[in-house]
């Protein structure tokens, strides 16, 4: 499978910024570095600590980029602020991705009900949801358009993996298998324990087949095991996506659109879901970082074996020490040495492990409970292609 990951970070929480309004404002170590197929930004500030982030590319893509923004609050209002993440994870081709990257996080701020108040902030699960739902309804559109000419975009599709920090509270939303981990401090014993927050929408589990099965009660083969491994419709693994209009609507399950996509029988109702499942909790003094990544480090290490990592190490480059450590795991599990691994073309790489995204998000407790930022707006963007910074 394709796949290209992407990545946001953004603050404040939550109003559009006024034109002009420090747009100039603009500071801090704004690019990351490359290091063959590995991109990464070792360390940066965001409203609540710090941040760290690393990107390993493994598919055969002409092009990929990640970002990461940070800023204030600029407005007569003096509201508090938060921070904004993104994972992006694609299947079948870099454009869904590359679109959620340019419109959700614009679709979350002009959003009607998203109007920055006192009270909310302009933050809850229902504009997090209509930001999901109103992004998708875009690009099904854009496949609409380019239907004629460009039919394999209807089998284009992507993960979405974001959470938000704005108030002391912490919001979750994930559509797809792209996976946030808590690492929390439990006192009595004087650990960190690894507390996974998002929901996984993957065929390989069975609460998503019976799930599946419950909306689809008519389709025998709504799930298939296909070469030992779960698919939606014999086809993909993933339950939720944005994109993937050749599941959604029947319109795109035809001819131009390449017959391996194409279901035999009609369908009336959409297969997959861009609905996000939602989590709201509120960040505690013990919550000492949270762990984004796309499924890629998932595979090679565990909640746990992540969030000691996080615990054991330098904050600076954290991100890079997760994916050097998943992938001295892929190497393990094919008898071959780190090094050799480091050595292999992307493309072929992806034989060996998947893309990898990664953001690590610092909760500093006196930060995340304050009610300004006085930091400049930051802009970062890496992964494939982006020149290393001198």
């Amino acid at each position: 499978m394709v796949s290209t990951t992407l990545m946001k970070l953004v603050a404040p929480c939550w109003k559009p910024s006024v034109e002009g309004e420090n747009s100039n404002n603009r500071g801090g170590d704004v690019s990351g570095r490359l290091d063959g197929l590995l991109w990464y930004k070792d360390s940066g500030h965001h409203v609540n600590g710090d941040f760290s982030m690393a990107v390993i590319q493994a598919n055969n893509l002409l092009e990929d980029h990640s970002q990461l923004e940070s800023g204030p609050l600029s407005s007569l209002e003096s509201g508090p602020h938060g921070t904004f993440v993104g994972i992006y994870d694609g299947h079948g081709g870099p454009e869904a991705s590359r679109f959620l990257n340019e419109h959700l996080f614009n679709n979350f701020k002009t959003i009607h009900g998203a109007e920055f108040t006192s009270e909310n902030q302009g933050m809850s699960a229902d504009v997090i949801t209509k930001a999901f739902l109103a992004t998708e309804e875009e690009f099904l559109s854009l496949v609409k358009k380019q239907w004629i000419i460009k039919p394999l975009l209807a089998s284009v599709g992507s993960c979405c993996l974001v959470g938000v920090v704005c108030s002391g509270l912490l919001y979750i939303a994930n559509a797809g298998d792209s996976r946030v981990v808590l690492g929390r401090l439990e006192k009595t014993v004087k650990q960190v324990k690894a507390v996974q927050l998002s929901i996984e929408h993957n065929a390989s589990i069975e609460s998503v087949r019976e799930e599946l099965r419950l909306l689809h009660p008519d389709d025998p083969q709504i799930v298939v095991l296909k070469h030992k491994v779960w698919r939606v419709k014999g086809l993909i693994q993933v339950s939720r996506s944005i994109g993937d209009a050749y599941l959604k609507r029947q319109e795109f399950n035809k001819e131009p659109l390449l017959a391996k996509f194409r279901l035999s029988e009609p369908f009336h109702k959409p297969i997959l879901k861009a609905e996000p499942t939602i989590l709201v909790q509120k960040l505690y003094p013990e919550d000492q970082f949270l762990i984004f990544a796309s499924d890629g480090l998932w595979e090679q290490l565990s909640s746990q074996e992540a969030v000691d990592i996080v615990q054991n190490y330098p904050r600076n480059g954290i991100a890079r020490k997760l994916v050097k450590a998943a992938l001295h795991e892929a190497a393990k599990k094919r008898e071959m040495r780190y090094s050799d691994l480091k050595k292999i073309d992307r493309g072929v790489r992806r034989h060996f492990h998947d893309d990898i995204t990664v953001v690590v998000l610092f909760l500093d407790s006196h930060l995340v409970s304050r009610s300004y930022w006085h930091g400049p707006l930051l802009s970062v963007k890496g992964g494939g292609g982006v020149p290393a910074s001198t």
